[in-house]
């Protein structure tokens, strides 16, 4: 008998397949890909995912299972700025915060970006 997978398996799938993604994407392309989502699940008229656009859109990104409960945890979770929904600046934070993988691969990043200014400085 198949069972089907709960919220928290759904939410290590979804992580696992973010650096993937960054890999095979690079960083411009795995923002494209984060943009793409957030477009997916945005109420269209105000221009940010609010907990009924998330609830209504979640099928396209594979999140049809999730409970009214673990959606409105994402919308609090990823919510800077209190105002009850997400833009798409706290959509893609929240995405990389999802993933520790990569949330050490941005910070490796980084430095390797830091450290070639400053040869390049010096």
């Amino acid at each position: 008998m198949a069972t089907t997978p709960n919220s928290h398996q759904q939410q290590a799938q979804f992580q696992d397949h973010l650096p993937l993604m960054a890999n095979k994407l690079g960083g411009d392309g795995l923002i494209d890909e984060l943009c793409n989502g957030f477009n997916l699940l945005m109420d269209a008229e105000k221009g940010v995912i609010t907990f009924d656009s998330l609830k209504r859109n979640a099928h396209f990104l594979g999140l049809q299972d999730l409970s009214d409960e673990d959606l409105r945890s994402m919308i609090v979770e990823g919510d800077f700025d209190r105002d009850g929904a997400l833009s798409q600046m706290e959509f893609c934070v929240l995405m990389f915060r999802l993933s520790p993988e990569l949330m050490e691969r941005s910070q490796m990043w980084l430095e390797q970006v830091l450290e070639q200014e400053m040869k390049d400085f010096l």
